[in-house]
């Protein structure tokens, strides 16, 4: 069976017509290059959050998420009691994982770490897997696209060798691809040409 190509002036095809909150992702977020260390951190976080499940079910609990961990503030998050651990555990509003959780502050201690360095440093050792350039594409359809590439691997296992959790392959390339280190637009999708001007 032949698959549907993108009309030429239509958004990617995983772009959802019937759901406003996804579809102002794709046209706003999705692939714009982000260079600002606490974006970066807190989206490294959310795609953890997102193993075993969509993208969409994050997406609608996103201000939850920040309301609950601090608008993702890594030095409130590594003071973390257990008191504060169980206030989440119990928050329906986000995913009730404890795994995830407690990743979540392991993570920002280690984050911390890489801050140590002065202000983007954690953008910087991030963006140096793709040579500090978006890695752009030219698929015709999002199918085609891998799921995980060199580039994610390398990251992802400098990133666990650093200690962090929930970095596997996989979940990195959804992670590059969602902050513009890829540009996966569809070639049809006005995004594509878009997010390639907004790049450094």
């Amino acid at each position: 069976m032949t698959k549907k190509l993108p009309h030429p002036t239509l958004p990617c095809l995983w772009a959802p017509q019937d759901d406003a909150l996804y579809r102002q992702y794709h046209d706003e977020d999705w692939s714009v290059p982000e260079y600002d260390d606490h974006a970066l951190f807190e989206k490294l976080i959310l795609d953890g959050f997102q193993a075993g499940l969509s993208w969409r079910t994050i997406l609608y609990k996103r201000e939850n998420f920040r309301k609950a961990f601090n608008d993702f503030d890594a030095k409130k998050i590594v003071r973390y009691t257990p008191k504060k651990i169980d206030r989440l555990m119990n928050d329906a509003g986000i995913i009730r994982s404890k795994t995830k959780i407690n990743a979540t502050i392991g993570n920002a201690r280690i984050y911390l770490d890489i801050m140590e360095d002065g202000p983007g440093a954690f953008s910087d050792f991030l963006w140096g897997f793709v040579d500090g350039r978006p890695i752009v594409n030219k698929w015709k359809n999002y199918q085609d696209a891998p799921v995980k590439t060199p580039q994610s691997e390398a990251m992802s296992k400098e990133l666990k060798r650093r200690g962090f959790k929930f970095v596997g392959p996989v979940i990195i390339h959804a992670f590059m691809q969602a902050v513009g280190m890829v540009n996966d637009h569809e070639v049809g999708c006005p995004r594509h040409k878009a997010v390639q001007k907004l790049a450094r």
